[in-house]
């Protein structure tokens, strides 16, 4: 299901010229209307459900509902953010509360390394990460 914004709990940031849930879409699907200074999304059909403007939201003003196998039928979901994690709480149609806390893993831009087992290789070279210099390449599996 599609972001959506609780119409009563958002504020427009409080009047910025860009909503936090605007610069954090991926897809650009959050707009402001200006007039009633609120967000909301302006293509649900194109929503990928990523949660990023729901954890970003400083009012908790918007949900995705999430589908059975991440969320059971009849539940809601809402994270809240700290500066080292992220608790989300879901609340079951039979009024179990569960939490659970999750660490922000985040790296400063431009700091990631997507090849930890390749630190010190050449990625610009020619070869397979598998391949060595001289030629050798690592064996294959074979089938039995």
């Amino acid at each position: 299901m599609p972001s959506f914004v609780i119409a009563e709990k958002c504020d427009g940031c409080k009047g910025g010229d860009k909503t936090a849930c605007m610069y954090i879409c991926p897809n650009d699907l959050m707009v402001l209307d200006a007039t009633a200074m609120k967000a909301y999304n302006q293509e649900p059909d194109q929503c990928w459900e990523c949660f990023s403007c729901v954890k970003i939201c400083p009012n908790q003003a918007i949900e995705v509902r999430g589908y059975s196998d991440f969320v059971p039928l009849g539940s809601s979901i809402m994270p809240l953010m700290s500066t080292e994690d992220v608790v989300w709480t879901c609340k079951f149609r039979n009024g179990v509360i569960k939490r659970f806390k999750f660490p922000i893993r985040t790296t400063p831009e431009g700091q990631a390394n997507a090849y930890p087992s390749l630190k010190g290789k050449d990625l610009d070279s020619p070869l397979l990460s598998t391949e060595e210099a001289d030629g050798y390449k690592m064996p294959q599996p074979t089938m039995a």
